[in-house]
């Protein structure tokens, strides 16, 4: 039998409910007190049972990660910043793989049986009104990576993606390019329209500088290096923005396969800066996204909209900047 509740009352000579309310945060219990029954646990090695408090408080403090995205490398990332990030707030992430979902009712359904207290839904290409059934449940919801607007309809934390687009085609036309090309993920993903659209609207404010799109089946390493072996037996542009490192990963491996030497032959950019993009064999030029404040900022919204579910929706957006690899050509 493992140590009881009933144990440490009697070792630290207190009450049972004083042991509850030691591990119940912020519940009223003496400094004199606390210190007796966190000795008394310690000498006996006892954890107070998250299942049974949960009873009590009507929290099970356990929080819905959800994305659709497994495939992709960038997400062992920002699961780890995800999963440290809510436990060190004495949250217990849950995470949901929702790969080919699409009915948001099926994943309410399953997140219910859990009970959980809140859902952050971790995907840059999941549809706002995803999120947004979540929200009409009643179950506290943090689109981190969503698509900002200027009057959201849940809680959004990522970056402005058309922006990123911007920066993308100012980088490549600084650096002599003149025909660039877009390499984005699936076409209906709301992260590709906006990255297309500030990459393109940034070409055309340059004269004599055109731009061309082209859109992968999913972002990965896969698509990424079929869609650029697409484009190498056209006529491809000079250099590419690929929205996403790990489709640029493939398109790098693409051009390197068709003999051409990156970046003498072909430039390429991609957007993320996940760990992958600094390894030595990768040595990639991207758009960094900042993962930790975009993750710190999602599990202190949840945490807030757990404790008032009322607080009006707001949008956090964070800049970007480029991370200097080698990639591109260097500026003239």
């Amino acid at each position: 039998m493992g140590v009881t509740l009933k144990d440490v009352a009697e070792r630290a000579g207190v009450s049972r409910a004083a042991v509850s309310r030691t591990f119940t945060p912020g519940a009223s219990v003496s400094a004199k007190t606390r210190a007796k029954v966190t000795q008394a646990a310690t000498e006996l090695g006892y954890s107070p049972n998250m299942l049974a408090r949960s009873l009590t408080t009507r929290r099970t403090e356990l929080i819905g990660l959800v994305s659709n995205n497994f495939h992709n490398p960038v997400f062992l990332q920002i699961f780890d910043l995800f999963t440290r990030a809510l436990q060190e707030q004495g949250l217990r992430p849950l995470l949901v793989n929702l790969t080919d979902e699409v009915d948001p009712a099926q994943s309410i359904r399953l997140l219910r049986q859990y009970s959980v207290d809140g859902v952050i839904i971790a995907s840059s290409h999941l549809p706002a009104d995803f999120a947004l059934a979540f929200h009409q449940a009643g179950i506290p919801v943090v689109h981190a990576f969503g698509r900002a607007t200027r009057a959201p309809d849940v809680h959004v934390v990522g970056i402005d993606n058309h922006r990123a687009g911007e920066m993308a085609a100012e980088t490549l036309i600084a650096r002599g390019y003149r025909r660039i090309g877009f390499m984005g993920g699936p076409q209906t993903a709301s992260t590709t329209q906006d990255r297309w659209a500030g990459f393109r609207a940034a070409a055309a404010a340059h004269g004599g500088v055109t731009a061309t799109a082209s859109f992968a089946a999913a972002y990965s390493f896969e698509a990424g290096r079929a869609e650029m072996l697409n484009l190498l037996h056209n006529t491809p542009a000079e250099a590419y923005f690929c929205g996403d490192d790990v489709l640029s990963i493939g398109a790098l491996s693409a051009a390197r396969d068709a003999g051409l030497v990156v970046p003498d032959d072909l430039g390429i950019i991609g957007l993320n800066d996940m760990d992958m993009a600094g390894w030595a064999l990768v040595h990639l030029t991207t758009i960094h996204q900042p993962f930790p404040e975009i993750i710190r900022a999602a599990v202190a919204m949840i945490i807030a909209s757990i404790k008032a579910p009322d607080r009006l929706p707001e949008a956090r957006i964070y800049p970007c900047r480029i991370t200097e690899r080698g990639t591109l050509r260097p500026l003239p």
